[in-house]
């Protein structure tokens, strides 16, 4: 709705969703025209500016994503819900994929708007995620019919305790309809100019995921976000590297340009075996409380934490005989508890599959996140 100064006012609510925070908003407040949708949430955000200094961006890209959320008539979901990530300093507002992290908001969301009716105890959403054409089921804790936040469940990248939100990424192979190994392989090679050859897996759940061994990349797995974001010619290294397995995955023709046309997937993340390190926060993590390292990237700068949708993904390559993730994978390790070291701590995963000859056949991966309500209120664009 505008009113008389030009500004149109949209209600939002503003939720952390796990290690990511991001503006919710009811489909139905936005314009039918979805070619309207971009510029709203690019003046919403803040976007191209890397302060977002005149929108409700944070500056980072997990503090700049959109959740757009409907009531589903899908008789296996209860809502609808589309993630948007808006870049901070390009006028891009990428569809490609999910956030996991962002989707643990969207169950607590669909009940304060009372697009799911709260059971008392346990409500159970059930999601269809519209970039990706999966179902997430969310358990959301509900004690009277209302959404609990306050909890004693703590992860890694977020300070204090929460209540627990269990994700479950239900069938969560083949985003791009090409099954959980899209280019056939279980590792490929990529030749990188200036580079050299390279092994990756191209891996599918959840999000499609372009792994690499950090060693074959000239890294240890160990670093932690600023190091990284400091080192431009390992940033282009990593970017040359996720542009070409874009091209390998049919999303664009030339590498180099994998930025603008497709920011947001494949996600680049690089894996080594378990080892001591200290994570962002100061604290010490031990190799015997991990599984193995793994570092991702997010909008071609390092990721503070590490991205749900990651998660599940490493946790599926987890469970393919001679993938990457495999070949660095901690010996008797547990599918059921797969524990990711990454820059801010320790994450836990599991993944349900039936093994098979060619790839293992997935039933669902899952974890667990919190969320928090944050604001709800009007947000005021210029238009």
């Amino acid at each position: 709705m505008k009113n008389p100064s030009g500004l149109m006012r949209l209600p939002v609510s503003i939720i952390r969703g796990g290690t990511s925070k991001g503006v919710y908003i009811l489909e139905s407040d936005l314009p039918a025209d979805r070619s309207k949708w971009d510029d709203i949430l690019l003046r919403l955000m803040g976007s191209p500016d890397k302060k977002q200094i005149d929108g409700l961006g944070g500056s980072q890209s997990v503090t700049s994503k959109v959740a757009i959320i409907s009531k589903s008539d899908r008789p296996d979901a209860d809502v609808n819900y589309t993630f948007a990530q808006v870049s901070v300093d390009k006028p891009i507002v990428s569809y490609k994929g999910n956030c996991g992290n962002i989707s643990s908001g969207v169950g607590p969301f669909a009940i304060e708007k009372g697009l799911v009716e709260a059971k008392d105890g346990l409500t159970s959403v059930r999601i269809f995620n519209t970039n990706t054409d999966k179902i997430i089921v969310a358990d959301v804790l509900t004690p009277n019919g209302e959404v609990a936040y306050s909890g004693e469940f703590a992860i890694a990248g977020v300070p204090g305790t929460a209540s627990p939100v269990k994700l479950k990424f239900v069938d969560p192979a083949g985003t791009l309809g090409k099954g959980l190994l899209p280019t056939g392989n279980a590792v490929d090679t990529l030749d990188v100019p200036g580079y050299g050859k390279v092994d990756v897996s191209i891996v599918d759940a959840a999000n499609p995921l372009v792994f690499a061994k950090a060693a074959d990349l000239g890294l240890t797995g160990l670093e932690l976000p600023d190091e990284l974001n400091a080192n431009q010619e390992k940033l282009d290294l990593l970017e040359a590297v996720r542009g070409l397995a874009a091209v390998k995955l049919g999303l664009i023709e030339d590498y180099t340009k994998s930025a603008w046309e497709t920011p947001g997937i494949p996600k680049m993340t690089f894996v080594a075996e378990s080892n001591d390190y200290t994570a962002a926060d100061g604290h010490a993590v031990k190799k015997e409380e991990i599984d193995l390292l793994s570092r991702m990237m997010s909008m071609q700068k390092a990721h503070p934490s590490y991205a749900m949708t990651g998660a599940m993904c490493t946790a599926c390559a987890a469970v393919v005989p001679g993938s990457i993730v495999n070949q660095v994978l901690a010996p008797n390790t547990d599918t059921q508890f797969i524990r990711i070291g990454h820059p801010s701590g320790i994450l836990e995963c599991g993944v349900d599959f039936e093994a098979c000859e060619a790839a293992p056949v997935v039933e669902d991966a899952f974890g667990f996140r919190t969320a928090n309500l944050l604001m709800e209120g009007t947000a005021m664009i210029r238009c």
